[in-house]
């Protein structure tokens, strides 16, 4: 299941999506992310009671300018939370 934590307004969608049946829960992305936007809580989703990544609550709202250090230009890029996902199940909509 693809979780999409974030927001859209009249600028465009600011997501960062998790695939929650890839997040193996391990943290590498909480500890690549310079501005706290991640943490680790037990995976709902998962049956076997695993742990995975989301978008902190109080970071949903303004992820578009927490992340936007991060950003990558013209692709040249990749964010550091993308990079650290071994399992690649972090991506970003924009």
């Amino acid at each position: 299941m693809l979780a999409h934590y974030g927001y859209k307004d009249g600028s465009g969608d600011y997501f960062i999506i998790v695939d929650t049946d890839k997040c193996n829960g391990c943290g590498d992305c909480v500890k690549a992310c310079p501005y706290d936007v991640l943490e680790i809580i037990p995976n709902e989703y998962d049956i076997e009671d695993g742990d995975m990544a989301v978008v902190r609550e109080e970071q949903r709202k303004k992820i578009k300018y927490s992340c936007a250090p991060c950003k990558p230009i013209n692709g040249a890029r990749k964010m550091p939370c993308v990079v650290a996902c071994k399992p690649k199940a972090i991506s970003h909509s924009w």
